[in-house]
């Protein structure tokens, strides 16, 4: 018999196995070695450095808006029929199983750019249907019981997971990502016949993550099951649009979930934004390596684990919204200083020759954009568990997925069109301090209890 603490560290064992898909993959290895690697293809094809930097960096986020338009659209119908059927796991199965092979396959990125745009494919695919597991894992929390507790729980999760980000970064630094010289961070060659030279190491962080998904998703199968009271026959999809019609049609008569959807759609975009650029913005401005974004991907993942859980604390003594309004502003000034730095100097103010503080304040803001970031999507979560009905909880964490990617197209394509206006890598992300300010003027009208206030 499945007891509920085994249910919740089968729910908090999720975020663990599905964290290096997005730290590894999104923000610290693949992403930036994917940058570099688009950046020398393109030049290679007559591009100049800079215009061949600003096309990457169009290319990725060009790929990301597909995925979040996709992963938008289709969580509030996936969540409405896994309510009126009362069966995930199958499409935990399939998106588990799809995530695990597309990660895989990333493996066949080359030096030279061969596998380029398979990988960029294969990259943004698995990662939908990561996205789309992790929003029916979240539709779980509500049924956990634990009351006044779950925001110390939410974030306590977060924290989980952020642990395991960090100890598979560990693992990918010291062992397999290889520096220009074709050592690891450590001084070691890749394990396994691994070719430094074509930079297998660090290619192996594809099949890295695909197995540390598999295997630690393993714990989540075997004590999370669809609960027999739910079991229903296969609804209808015109009974399912029919339900999430009537949904949609409640959020705009509860005025504090719509202002929280819409806030939520804008501050969640650009936090994003922020973890997806983080680590190409490291590799085109300042000229990290991948060991050097990796190091500052460990700073920002030990500051989400800490701070994630320290939020949850405050979550649960303060409630979520006074976190949430904290942490966008922790967020915005990260962003302008992101907007103001090059290598050079910072708002104009030259750095010595040779200084390493351009170094040292990103390796700050790093972990500021962990730390925030964690502490910021568990209290939104918390805020959400506070504005649905347990039994329409999928729909309603589907919602909360289009929330934060109705508008996923908004960041990339704007970062994407102020890049190649000013063609400058700084310059672009002064969208994402837009979307902050816009989502924290909306958040003004959230009731700081939800629904449970009416």
């Amino acid at each position: 018999m499945t007891t509920i603490r085994k249910r919740i560290w089968a729910w908090m064992m999720f975020d663990w196995a599905q964290q290096p898909y997005a730290t590894l993959g999104l923000t610290f290895i693949f992403g930036p070695y994917f940058a570099s690697v688009a950046a020398d293809y393109f030049m290679a094809g007559g591009s100049t450095e800079r215009a061949a930097s600003a096309t990457a960096q169009s290319l990725w986020s060009s790929a990301q808006t597909i995925a979040g338009l996709a992963i938008a659209f289709s969580a509030p119908i996936l969540g409405a029929y896994a309510d009126a059927s009362g069966r995930k796991m199958p499409w935990f199965v399939t998106f588990i199983s799809t995530a695990v092979l597309c990660a895989a396959g990333l493996w066949f990125l080359q030096p030279d750019g061969t596998g380029l745009y398979l990988a960029l494919i294969l990259f943004w695919l698995g990662f939908v249907a990561s996205e789309s597991a992790f929003n029916l894992n979240n539709a779980i929390l509500p049924s956990l019981n634990q009351g006044d507790a779950v925001g110390r729980l939410s974030g306590g999760a977060i924290a989980f997971g952020y642990w395991g980000g960090v100890l598979s970064l560990f693992v990918m630094l010291l062992f397999f990502a290889e520096n220009e010289g074709g050592t690891t961070l450590i001084g070691l060659s890749p394990p396994f016949g691994l070719d430094a030279e074509a930079r297998e190491g660090t290619r192996f962080v594809g099949p890295f993550i695909a197995l540390w998904f598999a295997i630690f998703a393993i714990p989540f199968f075997i004590w999370t099951q669809d609960l027999p009271a739910e079991r229903a026959v296969r609804p209808s999809l015109g009974t399912v649009f029919g339900q999430l019609k009537a949904t949609l049609a409640g959020v705009v008569k509860r005025p504090s979930y719509r202002s929280f959807l819409l806030s939520s759609m804008f501050y969640r975009d650009a936090m994003t934004a922020l973890y997806s650029y983080g680590g190409v913005y490291a590799n085109l401005v300042l000229g990290w390596e991948i060991i050097q974004i990796g190091v500052f991907g460990i700073i920002a993942a030990i500051a989400a684990a800490i701070l994630s859980w320290v939020g949850g604390l405050a979550d649960e003594r303060f409630g979520p919204k006074p976190v949430i309004r904290a942490n966008i502003w922790c967020l915005i000034i990260v962003g302008c200083v992101i907007v103001g730095m090059s290598r050079e100097g910072l708002f104009g103010i030259p750095f010595p020759e040779g200084s390493r503080l351009p170094d040292i304040i990103f390796y700050i803001c790093g972990a500021i954009i962990g730390g925030a970031g964690g502490s910021l999507y568990a209290a939104s979560r918390t805020m959400m568990v506070r504005h649905c009905r347990p039994d329409h909880a999928a729909e309603a964490f589907g919602l909360f997925a289009l929330a934060g990617r109705a508008t996923a197209f908004l960041a990339p394509a704007l970062i994407t069109l102020f890049t190649i206006l000013t063609q400058s890598n700084q310059l672009g992300f002064i969208p994402v301090i837009l979307l902050f300010l816009l989502g924290l003027f909306l958040l003004r009208f959230v009731n700081p209890d939800g629904d449970r206030a009416a």
